[in-house]
């Protein structure tokens, strides 16, 4: 099973992964997963990146497809692999289905996470994570039972910068204007999963199996990513 995972900051992408990633024994593939083993291994893409990573800058695609083409052709990723962070653009999904190519390998389902601006932003500016134990928790989903202050441990709770609303409603925009036009492209070529991603862990992860456990009603369509360009 060889799969992508799109959708917004907040839809619960890394949650779903695990329980994807152990559904049909496949690796999770992340772009910081990739990033870090391909630092950690000392490659020559690695060190590449590392210079690149601290010099405080972002790592440009043509080294990023490398270091998924390195990933994606290691022996745990030969049977499968769940894709989750690349692609982010078009440019990106065209070198993706080139690098899967090579490798003789094609994608079987795209699942996208779908959930409404409103809820994300409720979900992510909500979100309060423990300074001493790190537990988390959430102020109106999950509140503590004393504001401010950790059921685990006591300490004090805070938000993340990157959680701030305005900070949040940023994060969309980037979104919207780069990765979600993914979804109508993944959908045409017949290979799209969509999940609504309301409701709890389980309610979600339900959909999640049937999606990919049914069978598809109809062939998929061609690429058409050399004409769209």
């Amino acid at each position: 099973m060889r799969l992508v995972l799109l959708g917004p900051p907040g839809a619960g992408k890394g949650t779903q992964a695990a329980a994807v990633r152990d559904m049909f024994n496949v690796p999770h593939v992340s772009t910081g997963e990739m990033l870090r083993s391909a630092i950690a291994a000392g490659t020559v893409l690695g060190e590449k990146a590392k210079a690149i990573v601290d010099a405080g800058n972002l790592v440009p695609d043509d080294v990023m497809a490398e270091i998924v083409k390195e990933r994606l052709s290691a022996p745990d990723a030969a049977a499968g692999f769940l894709l989750d962070g690349y692609p982010r653009t078009l440019e990106q999904a065209t070198t993706l289905e080139s690098i899967l190519q090579a490798l003789g390998q094609k994608l079987d389902h795209v699942v996208y996470l779908a959930l409404d601006d409103a809820e994300i932003v409720r979900r992510l500016s909500g979100r309060r994570t423990c300074t001493v134990c790190g537990a988390p928790c959430h102020a109106t989903a999950a509140p503590p039972r004393v504001a401010g202050i950790c059921d685990s441990c006591g300490g004090a709770l805070v938000q993340r910068e990157d959680d701030r609303e305005a900070i949040v409603e940023r994060r969309l925009r980037i979104y919207h204007e780069r990765t979600a036009p993914l979804v109508g492209f993944y959908r045409q070529q017949g290979l799209l999963r969509e999940i609504d991603a309301r409701g709890t862990v389980h309610e979600v992860q339900a959909r999640l199996v049937v999606a990919l456990r049914r069978k598809q009603a109809a062939p998929r369509t061609p690429s058409r990513m050399g004409s769209e360009t």
